[in-house]
């Protein structure tokens, strides 16, 4: 049987542990929630993930090789519980040693790490994502130093594993500036996703990837991000794309001011 090519993602992932949350706070999110349970349908005969999360950087790219990995409750101020929640899916060693050898073969030299865990840039996605843990799971850090073309070529170089069964989701935030959370985030929010809408969305292969490695070009560039972090897995996910359209899958004004976006290169598996 001919195996399909599965698309590549950016997505939005929202706040903390939100998806282990009850009450007002997780009902801010329905709509995101709607949006990763849908992405989930698409991605039921995928055979492994592989999540590029904006909550771990290293000097180098390293990728997350155990077979159990644990949690990493990397945020703060939640409530107690919050920081005994637990996402089980296992790990894939076969697929860490993969990624490593395609950024090898593209001169590369990442490390392996048995001992990383799942931090909330991964968990807190995927539960609503895939809320049975049912497929393994590996993580690939950013470089450190942020660079947008360096991680657009490392999606470029990971782009054989979507011929090969393994999903590659960018894990971040269309928007990201904790220091507006009120109505002042309405204007540069929404004129960055405008932007943001323009270059993913409707512009060539070859314009979209120009326009990424300027994106500090873009409207309010450095308030929706003052540091990128949250913005680099998608360099990843467009370079993985190659010359595949992208479609808007998730777009909302999140909390009612912050204007939030997702992403899917290619085409999906499954319909919605």
């Amino acid at each position: 049987m001919t195996r399909l090519r599965l698309p590549t993602y950016f997505l939005s992932h929202g706040a903390g542990p939100w998806s282990f949350m009850e009450g007002e706070f997780r009902l801010r999110f329905q709509t995101l929630e709607h949006a990763l349970g849908q992405i989930g349908k698409e991605l039921e005969d995928v055979e492994s993930i592989l999540v590029v999360s904006a909550h771990w950087e290293e000097r180098g790219f390293a990728i997350s090789s155990g077979a159990s990995p644990g949690m990493i409750y990397d945020y703060y101020g939640f409530p107690p519980y919050t920081y005994n929640v637990h996402y089980k899916a296992p790990g894939s060693p076969a697929l860490a040693h993969r990624v490593q050898q395609l950024l090898e073969s593209g001169g590369i030299k990442p490390r392996l790490d048995p001992n990383r865990g799942y931090d909330h840039g991964t968990f807190g996605m995927m539960k609503p994502l895939r809320p049975k843990a049912d497929k393994p799971i590996v993580q690939l850090s950013l470089h450190r130093n942020l660079d947008p073309e360096l991680h657009f070529a490392v999606g470029r170089m990971l782009m054989p594993l979507r011929d090969e069964g393994a999903a590659i989701l960018g894990s971040g935030q269309s928007f990201q500036n904790l220091g507006l959370r009120d109505a002042r985030a309405i204007e540069p929010s929404a004129a960055f996703d405008a932007w943001l809408q323009q270059t993913v969305v409707h512009s060539s292969p070859d314009e979209r990837h120009k326009k990424l490695m300027n994106w500090e070009d873009a409207p309010y560039a450095r308030v929706a991000h003052a540091r990128e972090e949250h913005l680099i897995p998608l360099m990843v996910a467009a370079g993985a794309a190659g010359e595949d359209a992208a479609e808007c899958i998730y777009h909302e004004q999140l909390w009612g001011f912050m204007t939030a976006a997702s992403f899917r290169f290619g085409r999906p598996q499954r319909a919605h």
